[in-house]
């Protein structure tokens, strides 16, 4: 064999090893996992900015890409899972923890969640201020996507707010997401019941964390937060 034809088949080889890597990172990253990264404090304290998530897409039934079709689900979503999903508002992912499934009848009263007539205990919620309130225009918008599925008394006189809202009915085919720092995430309570095809997977653990408010320099090594490495989310 010449050093020409050697050298084609080494080269050959590396990219069949290249485009077989590729595929099945491709088929993995599409069907059974993904990274996410967290960038704001709606979840504080049980993620923090900066933890870099691992995403199972399968639990929920991945999404087969052009087709808008599912594979199989492992199981439905549950109350208390921690949900990543696509924005209905706009083109971004979030990540909330799902408070109500189809059916529940929700509400909130001195920032206490009642879910089906029982308060819910829920020692991953964080308040800042309790006592804080939403600005006119986030009340009007909570009161348009909330009148939909408001079941209590006298719907004109209803005007939600951060707080005080309820009772709602989740309806079919849909989920009601808050996150865990109740005084401070644009959830549910604003934009109203997510469609339950937006899912994209359950949040599992963390598996890279550090501290991008750092001062020292290149955070992402030099700040790591070791300890949060591996933690499971709950």
């Amino acid at each position: 064999m010449s050093v020409r034809a050697g050298l084609a088949a080494w080269a050959w080889d590396w990219i069949k090893s290249i485009v077989i890597a590729l595929a099945i990172w491709l088929v993995l990253r599409t069907f059974f996992f993904q990274a996410f990264r967290i960038i704001s404090p709606s979840m504080v304290h049980t993620m923090e900015v900066g933890d870099w998530l691992f995403v199972n897409r399968a639990l929920y039934g991945a999404e087969i890409p052009l087709l808008h079709r599912r594979l199989p689900v492992i199981r439905e979503p549950r109350r208390g899972d921690i949900v990543v999903f696509d924005s209905k508002l706009e083109p971004i992912t979030l990540v909330k923890r799902l408070i109500g499934v189809p059916g529940d009848t929700l509400a909130m009263h001195g920032g206490r969640l009642v879910r089906n007539g029982r308060p819910v205990d829920e020692p991953y919620v964080y308040h800042a201020d309790i006592t804080r309130t939403a600005d006119s225009a986030y009340r009007t918008q909570m009161r348009a996507a909330q009148l939909p599925h408001y079941v209590g008394a006298s719907a004109g006189a209803y005007h939600p707010d951060i707080q005080e809202w309820g009772p709602l009915v989740v309806p079919a085919d849909s989920l009601f997401f808050m996150g865990d720092n109740r005084d401070d995430s644009y959830d549910s309570r604003y934009w109203g019941v997510q469609a339950r095809n937006r899912v994209q997977g359950h949040a599992s653990f963390v598996y890279y964390s550090y501290d991008p408010d750092s001062w020292r320099a290149l955070p992402f090594l030099t700040a790591i937060r070791w300890s949060r490495i591996g933690m499971a989310l709950r």
